[in-house]
């Protein structure tokens, strides 16, 4: 191949020992059913209790996905306040707890606590082992378990979509590019506005005296 203009000419190093260096995956497979086993012992050991636990729905943050809702991290003690139980017998039965997260909107405090209704509806508490209770156990093979809570406790969409609409002759009127001008010029304005209304209100109860 020619070579053009000034450019530096190629030096391709082929000498090096790469075969040594060459990484290779032929564990995947052994992997993914090392992985897959563990998972099973994992839900043996830990009998009737639910695979995971409940979580939140919350919005996915940026102006791009916030329309959608995912999985968080815990509840906020707010949430497990209105559901009317306490953050210690919430981690007790599988409600985990984000000190982190604050509840931004009505809906979505609304929303979570609904969800940890219907999770405290349907869960059910074997209390520990006493004394007094030694000989009581529980007849846990008559109840229909369900072990997982993302399939029972499903996150909602995060809006439903608007059908198709013919637009109305008062649609057509607005000039939206001009409302929203409008809105942000009050909005801009709004702290000044309210400042001069609040002199002249100071410079009237000064002159009545």
């Amino acid at each position: 191949m020619a070579v053009h203009h000034n450019n530096i000419l190629a030096n391709n190093h082929f000498r090096k020992d790469w075969q040594r260096r060459v990484k290779v995956w032929f564990d995947q497979p052994g992997a993914k059913k090392r992985r897959r086993n563990a998972r099973v012992a994992k839900a043996a050991k830990l009998g009737a209790k639910p695979l995971k636990s409940l979580r939140p729905a919350v919005r996915c943050p940026t102006l791009k996905y916030n329309t959608k809702l995912r999985e968080g991290k815990g509840f906020t003690l707010d949430e497990i306040k209105a559901a009317g139980i306490g953050r210690h017998e919430a981690r007790s039965i599988g409600i985990p707890i984000d000190h982190r997260r604050r509840n931004r909107s009505e809906e979505s405090l609304k929303l979570n606590v609904q969800r940890i209704k219907a999770y405290k509806d349907r869960v059910v508490v074997i209390p520990a082992r006493t004394k007094k209770n030694k000989g009581n156990k529980p007849d846990i093979k008559s109840l229909d378990i369900t072990r997982d809570t993302t399939a029972a406790f499903p996150i909602p969409a995060g809006t439903v979509a608007e059908k198709p609409r013919a637009i109305t002759a008062e649609e057509k009127e607005v000039e939206a590019f001009r409302v929203l001008r409008e809105a942000r010029a009050t909005h801009r304005h709004a702290g000044a506005k309210a400042a001069r209304e609040k002199k002249k209100e100071e410079e009237a109860a000064a002159a009545k005296k």
